[in-house]
């Protein structure tokens, strides 16, 4: 694997902001290598009332940071400032959520009772889990992934889109201050899809968690088709809108809009065509062009 030299262009001034290195071949065992080992200990010496813990602290950090990170957020992926942190607010009441009810998933699932036997099914952390996100939520996104597999017991490796790599950088600081122990979380950079794929089918990597475009889903699910490894895959959609002959055609015109354009159009379920009643059709088009000129 050569050096390669990332540069993540703000899309508000189209100018360099900063830059990353792709980690080499042996950067990259290096990372593979510290994810196990951390695994083999930090499963046991922390139990889940201690990951409960250490992912609350975690959280207070982020929340009294959310204006700064915000800032350098809007840099790097261009959303209006106005916006940014209310995502960073919702990724932490999403891992607020999912902090609640990691007692009860994680608790063992009693089976059928018989006389000399206890059965249960009891949830087993799997070792280093491989979360690949996109750049166009990226706290939410990210915490989807990361909050339950710390939960759980597992260490992860985070590949951030080039677009917003110090997501991850950030994530990973917050983590060990808020007393998560070394190479629990890691991150590398690369805009590269060989380096990824080499990752994705790296025997140490037992959970694979993507989001993004479809071709990069695919590349990855390639990549790790060689052996027995669970590969969850989170895509963009072509998502519809459906206008009925019976709504307020001013309001709906306004809701379409937004569910299209909002992010810069950057979301997985944003609305891309919408199917409209035809005796509402005329209207409905005027109507949105009115919206789009505000």
């Amino acid at each position: 694997m050569s050096v390669d030299t990332i540069t993540t262009i703000s899309p508000t001034t189209n100018k360099p902001v900063l830059t990353r290195t792709t980690p080499t071949g042996p950067e990259i065992q290096q990372i593979l290598s510290a994810s196990t080992n951390a695994f083999a200990t930090f499963r046991h010496t922390h139990p889940l009332s201690e990951r409960q813990l250490i992912v609350q602290k975690a959280l207070k950090i982020l929340a009294d940071r959310q204006d700064a990170l915000a800032e350098e957020l809007t840099e790097q992926m261009g959303r209006p400032i106005a916006y940014t942190a209310k995502e960073i607010a919702t990724a932490k009441a999403r891992s607020e959520y999912l902090l609640k009810i990691s007692g009860e998933a994680l608790a063992d699932t009693e089976g059928e009772a018989e006389n000399g036997f206890k059965r249960y099914i009891r949830k087993e952390a799997v070792g280093p889990v491989l979360i690949i996100f996109a750049w166009n939520y990226p706290y939410l996104v990210l915490v989807n992934s990361l909050i339950p597999a710390i939960l759980a017991g597992n260490t992860v490796i985070l590949k951030p889109s080039p677009q917003t790599p110090t997501i991850a950088e950030h994530i990973s600081d917050i983590f060990l201050e808020a007393g998560l122990p070394p190479s629990v979380i890691q991150y590398f950079h690369c805009g590269s899809q060989t380096v990824l794929s080499a990752v994705a089918s790296a025997p140490e990597i037992k959970l694979i968690c993507f989001t993004g475009s479809v071709a990069g889903g695919i590349s990855v699910q390639r990549a790790a088709s060689n052996r027995v490894v669970p590969v969850g895959l989170e895509l963009g959609g072509k998502d519809p809108a459906y206008v009925r002959e019976d709504v307020d055609v001013k309001w709906v015109a306004e809701d379409v809009v937004d569910g299209a354009v909002f992010n810069s159009g950057q979301s997985c379920c944003s609305v891309e065509r919408v199917y409209v009643g035809e005796s509402i059709h005329d209207e409905f088009v005027t109507a949105v062009q009115e919206v789009l000129k505000g």
